[in-house]
């Protein structure tokens, strides 16, 4: 029954009602156990029939699955429609399965939640991928929480945003309710922080001052730098990556006097002398002392110090720096330009660096479009390999139709020549080019890996439009 379910009743015919009696499967395993009578006062409402799914040979199952998907409050969000609701159990059976997180958040965003019969089998891939979780404290409803509350694997999902208030809600329902507030007004958000601060959670403090890179400036910089005294390094670095981008900051000038004291420009030549120790100062601005593995100390010093001194203190453009001779230290200070027009969102910076190291970190710098027609320029000029792809996926979805068009013309030229080294990018192309774009890849060429993107496309394109379906 499981697998017909998977393959679909074409290929494996089927005399019952299959999603149903497949998802009471799939509770029963879940639950381990027959469920037994609670006290009156503990039961929960009852489901309506469609929810319990119609009756059958599987009673006693269904009892067990009802059971479970019994939450004790009564659901406020009605379910997505039951296409879409077919369409995600498909996608999990394993049909584009990497599309899961898509609708996912496609399905939140709708304001609904999952229907009953899919809790078990979603809660359990939530165990296991972390990526997916951001989604199901809202999507799996009241149910999703009692069945949490009755098992230790899904417990995760009680610490996931529901949509409850500042005072009321857990830590992640604390995280949304801020970043909410910090996008409607940054300062009200900073001083809401401030109020509760001494009483949160050394975890909480660290996530709470990330959330205020949204609608950085200047009024927030006297709040990071006593930030920096915090006893939890991982408030402190997250903290220093902040007043790094604000190069008025007291921290971002402290990093420029490091710099000039390790650097001097004459000519086209640029001279290093890397720190010789890490000071008290230096890790109070987030310099952490202990390099990774294949690293010196030095090198890494250098490294942190130049990724947060502000960029002007070099005096000249990144393209001119770049053609400079640097004669010790070459590749470090590289790196850390690197990492400082990431860590500084510099979109100059990251234009020259991603020339110099093609890495998709650099393109979150620059802004949607700018980000696609670099990738459409990368995309022509090299050939398909390990890069590219990592550069395709670091550009923000839905692909437009310039860079839509430029992976088209790549996957058709590398079609006739070496076709069994397509598989990921016609996989990227179907899941990142805007999905409303189908009937351009569908025309664009009879190529069979052509049309598999565009078959993927279509899919997605449904999936969106059966998610504004009505329940």
């Amino acid at each position: 029954m499981a697998s017909a379910a998977l393959v679909g009743t074409d290929r494996r015919p089927y005399d019952g009602v299959l999603l149903e009696d497949a998802a009471v499967e799939v509770a029963r395993r879940r639950a381990g156990r027959r469920a037994g009578r609670r006290p009156a006062e503990v039961m929960p409402p009852a489901l309506t029939s469609e929810e319990e799914g119609p009756a059958g040979d599987h009673s006693d199952q269904r009892h067990a699955a009802a059971a479970l998907r019994r939450p004790a409050e009564r659901e406020e969000r009605p379910a997505v429609a039951r296409r879409a609701a077919e369409r995600l159990v498909r996608i999990m059976g394993g049909e584009h399965e990497r599309l899961l997180p898509e609708w996912l958040a496609a399905a939140a965003g709708t304001g609904r939640r999952v229907p009953p019969y899919v809790l078990p089998e979603l809660l359990e891939r939530g165990r296991r991928d972390r990526s997916i979780r951001v989604h199901l404290g809202v999507l799996a409803g009241q149910r999703g929480r009692w069945l949490a509350g009755h098992n230790s694997a899904w417990a995760y999902l009680l610490e996931e945003p529901t949509g409850e208030t500042w005072e009321l809600g857990g830590a992640a329902d604390r995280r949304a309710h801020l970043r909410a507030l910090r996008a409607a007004d940054p300062a009200e958000a900073r001083r809401l922080l401030e109020s509760t601060w001494e009483r949160e959670t050394p975890d909480d403090r660290a996530e709470f001052v990330e959330v205020l890179a949204d609608g950085l400036s200047m009024d927030d910089e006297p709040f990071l730098e006593s930030a920096l005294d915090d006893r939890r390094r991982e408030v402190r670095q997250s903290a220093a990556n902040l007043l790094a981008r604000l190069p008025g900051s007291r921290l971002s000038r402290r990093m420029a006097e490091r710099v000039r004291a390790c650097v001097t420009i004459a000519g086209n030549v640029i001279t290093i002398e890397a720190p010789r120790a890490c000071d008290k100062a230096m890790e109070r601005d987030g310099v952490r002392a202990k390099p990774p593995r294949g690293l010196g100390e030095r090198a890494w010093w250098l490294q942190q110090v130049i990724a947060r001194a502000p960029l002007a203190v070099w005096g000249h453009p990144p393209g001119r720096l770049l053609r400079m001779k640097i004669p010790d230290w070459d590749a470090d200070v590289k790196a850390a330009w690197v990492r400082a027009a990431v860590l500084q969102k510099d979109p100059e910076w990251a234009r020259a660096m991603f020339g110099w190291d093609p890495i998709a970190d650099l393109l979150e710098s620059l802004p949607p479009d700018e980000q696609q027609e670099l990738a459409a320029d990368f995309v022509r000029e090299h050939d398909l390999d390990s890069q590219l792809i990592m550069v395709l996926g670091g550009v923000s979805s839905h692909w437009r139709e310039g860079l839509a068009t430029a992976v088209l013309r790549k996957i058709v030229k590398v079609a006739a020549t070496q076709p069994w080294n397509l598989g990921e990018l016609v996989k990227l192309a179907g899941e990142h080019i805007d999905p409303a774009l189908f009937p351009l890849a569908e025309s664009y060429s009879p190529v069979e890996s052509i049309q598999q993107v565009a078959a993927l496309l279509r899919f997605r394109a449904d999936m969106y439009r059966e998610l504004k379906e009505t329940p």
